[in-house]
């Protein structure tokens, strides 16, 4: 606790959070402008260790967790110019711009598809080393065009066709794969 206490303080200080003892911690537009860096950070990293060290999707969470924390814009502005100002990370989700601004999504989870619904494959909630390799065990990436055969209403579990086969996913698996109407 006083160390949590001591770091709320310290970003009360540079104007991040609005901070009082015992009551809710409320970031500030600034606060939520430096939380969108670092995120920015992360998934710029995911970008260049899969798109030029060819890395697995699987693989990259924990290394850009390590990368993240350097201090250098100019470091993270070169990634972003080497990649060709890439707009979402491996896993689909939106990188922010260099001032946090993150895009808004269309995606939808596929557990809110309906029978007959035919979908692409946008992001997925869950970057889990074992989600992903699950997903690159059946060879399902961002931007496959799906259809939903069945939705069982007794487990709610739905059957897909992708890649000419079907394939049934459990509820959990649905609720971390986020489709679009539009690849």
């Amino acid at each position: 606790m006083p160390t949590v206490t001591g770091m709320m303080k310290k970003f009360a200080e540079k104007g991040w959070v609005d901070y009082q003892s015992y009551k809710p911690i409320r970031l500030t537009e600034e606060g939520k402008r430096q939380a969108a860096i670092v995120v920015r950070k992360h998934r710029l990293t995911e970008m260049f260790l899969v798109d030029v060290m060819n890395f697995s999707w699987s693989e990259v969470h924990e290394i850009a967790e390590q990368i993240e924390h350097i201090k250098s814009p100019s470091f993270f502005d070169k990634m972003d110019e080497m990649l060709n100002f890439p707009t979402v990370d491996p896993h689909g989700a939106p990188i922010p711009d260099k001032n946090g601004y993150i895009k808004e999504s269309t995606a939808y989870k596929l557990s809110l598809c309906k029978e007959g619904d035919v979908v692409f494959i946008s992001s997925v909630y869950d970057s889990s080393e074992e989600f992903l390799q699950f997903l690159n065990e059946i060879n399902l990436k961002l931007g496959d065009k799906i259809e939903v055969k069945k939705k069982h209403s007794f487990d709610n579990s739905v059957v897909v066709h992708f890649n000419g086969e079907d394939y049934t996913f459990s509820k959990a698996v649905t609720e971390m794969i986020f489709v679009d109407k539009n690849v």
